[in-house]
């Protein structure tokens, strides 16, 4: 997979704002993309850890990107893919909650605002700060007012934003 003008064009606002992506994906297509500031809520598949410590990250071998039963990390467990699966806990909801309560703006792409906790994220915005939910379909902003929906795809809803929060560029 490669970065889309989605990707890139998120990556774009860090030339006039401080920019944090808190994504649920756990592709490496931001930071690909230029983003600087990524929070992987739901972790990162270029990287692995330990079943028995899942906070010290081993970076995927490119070469051979598969884990093995067997395949060991250096405190001798084994090795797992660096991701949340369903049922654990998404140990950067803590990080992703400070971010948008300090947000000045937030923007929301791509989700259907059902998904917890990720969806919880929009109760920490300050009162009165813009929302930017970018989504084709309708979407439940659960009673949150200050929400401007752009019903594009991401990629021509972020083109769309990019024109309403940077008009000279």
């Amino acid at each position: 997979c490669e970065p889309n003008a989605a990707h890139y064009g998120l990556a774009e606002l860090e030339r006039q704002y401080d920019v944090t992506v808190v994504t649920q994906n756990v592709d490496n297509l931001h930071e690909r993309a230029g983003s600087s500031k990524v929070i992987h809520l739901h972790g990162e598949l270029m990287k692995n850890c330990s079943v028995r410590n899942t906070q010290k990250t081993y970076p995927v071998d490119p070469e051979h990107p598969d884990l093995h039963v067997g395949d060991l990390a250096p405190d001798g467990s084994q090795l797992r893919p660096f991701i949340v699966w369903f049922g654990e806990a998404v140990p950067m909801i803590e990080p992703a909650i400070r971010e948008a309560s300090q947000a000045d703006i937030m923007v929301v792409v791509g989700t259907s605002l059902n998904v917890y906790p990720a969806a919880s994220l929009l109760a920490y915005v300050p009162n009165g700060t813009p929302i930017y939910l970018i989504d084709p379909k309708e979407v439940n902003t659960h009673g949150i007012a200050h929400v401007t929906h752009i019903q594009k795809v991401a990629t021509q809803g972020v083109q769309e934003l990019l024109e309403i929060l940077m008009p000279e560029s």
